[in-house]
């Protein structure tokens, strides 16, 4: 961070949380106008609490851009950054569909009211039940990520009149500047199949009774921070053919930092259809699935500090940790923190879990203002992929969602109890 004042330091963290975050007349934050204070009361810590608003102006953004740009298209929510049965209801309102990518978001897909037609099945190893569920509910497009999910299909509905369509999953060879467990476009990529393979995937459903080959799909990972490589992605599947359908994936970053500058969403959507319009046919319907950054920067995560420890290093111990938020252990992914009620830098500092792990580290060398045994800490940009890896490491129970908008929180996820530990037990 550059910013050398109190003030300009204040103003620059805000801009990390979402939209319209400001401060109270006490200096607490607001979240979707709603005091964190009172938040941490009435729903306890560590909570995810979700700006409705933000998600729902990103989503328009996304719809409204893209159809602006190429009028034949359709955005799907990547929902694996974000799995909520009230998550994806609010994503139908908005006009988007749903990337789904195992039974259980199916379930909460349908229960939110996404039009299973509007569903896009993914999945490397998808199971036998996880294909019968999508056909069943009567989800839209399945995508083909290898040959045996063809033979799968084909098992399926051998017997029937029954049509499904399908799009083949192409590796594009394309590695972004991104963590290599979120890099999923090079050409050992677990996802998708090579050229040569996806000619044949494309020939052997050309001729299937069953499967309806409307188009290809490529995706090249998560937190891209630069448009040119999914220029690349797309002109490498525009060498394989005329379709009538591409779906061009997503990826695009989020802004976690202070440093970080990821394309907007206007100039991400800018530099593919301009990519589709040189290569691909102008007939085709075009499709793309944002899921970070549709909901990363909607999400804050309430902790209560627990414990200060000077020394060499000042360690912050709050109550959350790695059960709530795998991303940096996994990922190396960087956060920012700031005291609630005080907002700003100060005292250099390490945020830490509670868990019995040496990896269990939120936020490395933050500034936080006079830290104490009882602050209540705000994480932003937490709205991604933190719920969905939450786990019950050293028995902690998985936080609640809290929806905030114009003034009024809603509890959409209560927070796991301790009979649920054993509730599923059988002696």
């Amino acid at each position: 961070m550059t910013a050398n004042n109190p003030s300009e330091r204040t103003d620059a963290l805000l801009e990390l949380f979402p939209p319209g975050t400001e401060l109270n007349a006490e200096g607490m934050l607001l979240l979707g106008g709603c005091d964190a204070g009172e938040l941490a009361a009435a729903f306890g810590t560590p909570a995810l609490v979700l700006d409705e608003a933000a998600i729902r102006s990103r989503a328009r953004r996304y719809v409204d851009g893209l159809a602006a740009r190429w009028p034949d298209s359709s955005v799907v929510w990547a929902s694996k950054s974000l799995p909520h049965t009230a998550i994806y209801r609010l994503i139908a309102e908005e006009g988007l569909g749903a990337d789904v990518s195992g039974g259980g978001e199916i379930v909460m897909a349908l229960a939110g009211g996404v039009d299973p037609g509007r569903m896009v099945l993914h999945g490397n190893a998808k199971t036998d039940e996880e294909l019968a569920m999508a056909v069943h509910a009567g989800v839209g497009t399945i995508v083909i990520d290898n040959l045996d999910d063809i033979d799968r299909l084909e098992r399926l509905f051998d017997g029937t009149s029954a049509e499904q369509g399908v799009l083949v999953r192409v590796i594009p060879g394309v590695l972004p500047a991104t963590h290599a467990a979120i890099a999923t476009g090079h050409s050992s990529s677990k996802f998708g199949l090579g050229p040569a393979a996806a000619k044949e995937a494309i020939a052997r459903l050309r001729g299937s009774d069953h499967l309806r080959l409307d188009g290809l799909h490529v995706h090249i990972g998560s937190q891209v921070m630069d448009a040119e490589p999914f220029t690349a992605a797309v002109e490498a599947i525009g060498r394989l053919g005329e379709f009538a359908v591409y779906n061009l994936g997503g990826g695009l970053g989020a802004r976690y930092t202070y440093s970080d500058q990821p394309p907007s969403i206007e100039t991400y959507l800018d530099a593919l259809t301009a990519a589709a319009r040189r290569v691909l046919p102008s007939t085709a319907r075009l499709m793309i699935e944002p899921g970070r950054s549709l909901v990363a920067e909607a999400g804050v995560t309430l902790d209560r500090v627990v414990s200060v420890k000077r020394g060499e290093i000042t360690f912050v111990a709050v109550d959350g940790g790695m059960s709530d938020n795998l991303e940096v252990s996994l990922y190396g992914q960087r956060f920012e923190a700031t005291i609630a009620d005080r907002v700003g830098g100060g005292e250099l500092c390490t945020v830490v879990g509670r868990h019995c792990e040496a990896g269990d580290q939120l936020v490395d060398r933050v500034e936080l203002r006079d830290p104490r045994v009882g602050d209540l800490l705000a994480i932003p940009v937490t709205g991604a992929y933190c719920l969905t890896m939450a786990n019950n490491y050293n028995g902690a129970r998985r936080p609640p969602i809290v929806l905030a908008r114009d003034g009024a929180p809603r509890l959409v996820l209560r927070r796991e109890t301790f009979d649920d530990f054993t509730r599923r037990d059988l002696d």
